[in-house]
């Protein structure tokens, strides 16, 4: 696949484009460019260091819908172990925008659900673009039952748009599968770890993400609207996605500022899309820390932590 630029980044490819130019003419020609190359290099270095120390909420969000960014079977495969996945929601169907199964992480069992995309036209038809259907929901729910019988960990991954809303998802009650996950996985009695890989769309992703401790990517957002969806409404138009960002504080430093999530899990200068294994070691530290945190907790503590982790969030106003 085509490496994919963000609008933002081209000065940082043409400088690349640039060093690379010298480094072969200097290889092929014999001749010693090593001040200009590392004239330019000092220039790459500091202009990734003016652009990324600097990013606005929209080109965190560009970042967060890279094509070449992790997704969760990316993270399976870098940061868990004996993956083995279990299908349907022995009601349906099964539902391939949303992987589930049994993993072990940091030599952690656990139970690991969560969104997948898809990178090419044939894998995005068959994935959904990530937006599950009720389906995949109730497989979730399934397995989370299943963790909490073997007293095992709930792992959820998030990253999606938002739940499909399509004529068929609401025939089989997308919203009412939403809404009863969110009803079980506050008593569930196990520790449930959720994190925005990418996008965290409003109750799609509520829908697994209600969990003991809450963590976003660095570059991840989490919003009950998209910023497209929001601009149409306010603006009147989607050229205005950008302004909506910066309104909306959906980016990990503004939602953790906002004490809605737990912590924030750093990625590579960049994006996680410039190195996968990276991005993956950070994840795996911050679950594993947190799975051993939440262990030494009775299901009582558990329970009563969490009930008062998602009662505190917003303000509230008693009218005189």
């Amino acid at each position: 696949m085509k490496e994919q630029v963000l609008e933002f980044e081209k000065p940082l490819a043409d400088l690349a484009i640039q060093l690379q130019t010298l480094r072969d003419h200097s290889a092929n020609q014999k001749i010693d460019c090593s001040d200009e190359i590392s004239r330019i290099e000092a220039k790459l270095d500091e202009t990734k260091k003016s652009i990324y120390e600097n990013l606005t909420a929209w080109q965190r969000i560009q970042i967060a819908r890279h094509t070449q960014r992790p997704y969760m079977l990316d993270y399976v495969e870098h940061a868990f172990d004996d993956f083995f996945e279990l299908h349907g929601d022995r009601h349906i169907g099964d539902d391939h925008a949303m992987p589930a199964g049994f993993a072990r992480i940091g030599g952690h069992r656990c139970v690991l659900i969560g969104h997948q995309k898809g990178r090419e036209l044939k894998e995005n038809i068959k994935r959904n673009f990530g937006s599950a259907h009720p389906e995949g929901y109730r497989k979730a729910l399934r397995l989370m039952k299943l963790a909490e019988r073997y007293g095992i960990p709930v792992i959820t991954l998030i990253d999606t748009p938002g739940a499909y809303p399509g004529i068929g998802a609401e025939e089989r009650n997308i919203a009412e599968a939403i809404a009863f996950n969110l009803k079980e996985m506050m008593s569930l009695k196990t520790p449930t770890i959720s994190v925005v890989l990418g996008e965290g769309g409003s109750g799609g992703a509520l829908g697994i993400g209600v969990s003991d401790r809450v963590y976003m990517m660095e570059n991840a957002y989490y919003s009950v609207i998209s910023p497209e969806g929001c601009a149409a409404i306010l603006w009147k138009h989607r050229e205005h996605a950008p302004e909506a960002a910066a309104a909306l504080k959906i980016t990990a430093p503004d939602v953790e500022g906002l004490g809605i999530i737990d912590g924030v899990v750093p990625e590579p200068q960049g994006g996680a899309h410039h190195d996968h294994a990276v991005a993956a070691d950070s994840l795996k530290k911050v679950i594993v820390e947190a799975i051993e945190d939440l262990g030494r907790l009775s299901h009582e503590t558990l329970l009563e932590e969490r009930y008062q982790k998602f009662r505190k969030l917003g303000e509230f106003e008693v009218a005189s």
